[in-house]
């Protein structure tokens, strides 16, 4: 079976005219949802005017997901320069904060950045700051994890309950984690953030519009895809030393595949179960984008 790598590359979609219209030397963010094309539109924009595309998805930072994250494949980055993707190992810490001290050099580099990704807290990070809040001990990670979703409410002060996703369970763990690790509510860390390192004046930022009728056949169709392309060969490759908690090990899609693997359903069950946990992904991403994206240029999926 060949591997991603093996496969010719998909023609580069057409340009909208409102990407095309964007002069050479300006900063270029499109940001949607998985599946939405938004890689297609970052390598033919690179590849017509020029730039480096920077990855801001926090999957594809890791080097042992490919297939499964649909990283772009070494053809793609022969085309044109990549940056920021499959650099990162399964079981090395990794955050937005590692992210933006990373991309720094990128930004200023002497390539157009074109940045491109559905990781919604990268792309507000790079556009509107990040509080710069010390490293949490390990430690207090595992506490956190030791604790129910009712316990971190509980442990939090009320001006940073009443400004997170409370329902959001890595939200609520890092907000507990940064009160617990340096007695500052998490509030108020971001209320000290810095300036960003791509304020909205100065990069033409764009969101893919993927309503659900077009992005959820789409979903499959592409997860099939992954499958065929080696998604189970790759997960059996990371089984050994396997931690579902462990952020380089949450692939969408890898826990259906491990569960598979185990014996305790069937591929088509796992093939199922991934779909849908894809499509609430693609949900939560579409939520962030029209909360903290407003003021972005919309772009039909192509």
């Amino acid at each position: 079976m060949p591997s991603p790598e093996d496969r010719p590359q998909d023609r580069p979609p057409d340009l909208p005219p409102a990407l095309a219209a964007v002069p050479a030397d300006r900063p270029v963010i499109i940001a949607g949802p998985t599946a939405s094309g938004k890689s297609g539109l970052a390598l033919a924009l690179a590849e017509r005017a020029g730039g480096v595309v920077v990855n801001a998805d926090a999957l594809q930072v890791y080097a042992h997901w490919r297939v499964l994250t649909a990283r772009p494949g070494p053809g793609e980055e022969r085309r044109v320069p990549h940056a920021l993707y499959g650099h990162v190992a399964r079981t090395a810490p990794y955050s937005v904060g590692h992210w933006l001290r990373e991309v720094a050099p990128v930004l200023s580099g002497p390539e157009r950045p074109i940045v491109v990704g559905g990781t919604g807290l990268y792309l507000t990070a790079a556009t509107e700051g990040l509080a710069e809040i010390p490293e949490v001990p390990a430690e207090v990670r595992a506490e956190a994890e030791a604790l129910s979703p009712e316990a971190l409410r509980a442990g939090l002060d009320a001006e940073t309950l009443a400004r997170i996703d409370s329902a959001n369970p890595a939200r609520l763990r890092r907000a507990w984690e940064v009160l617990r690790a340096t007695g500052r509510g998490l509030a108020r860390w971001q209320d000290a953030t810095p300036p960003p390192l791509l304020p909205p004046e100065r990069v033409a930022t764009f969101v893919i519009e993927a309503p659900k009728e077009r992005l959820t056949p789409r979903l499959a169709a592409r997860f099939d895809a992954m499958l065929a392309g080696g998604a189970l060969e790759e997960v059996r490759a990371a089984l050994p030393g396997w931690t579902p908690r462990r952020p380089g090990d949450r692939a969408i899609g890898a826990a259906e595949l491990v569960a598979h693997l185990r014996g305790e359903i069937t591929l088509e069950a796992a093939r199922e179960a991934a779909i849908v946990a894809t499509r609430r992904y693609a949900k939560r991403q579409r939520t962030w984008f029209r909360a903290r994206m407003k003021g972005w240029d919309r772009l039909a999926m192509p």
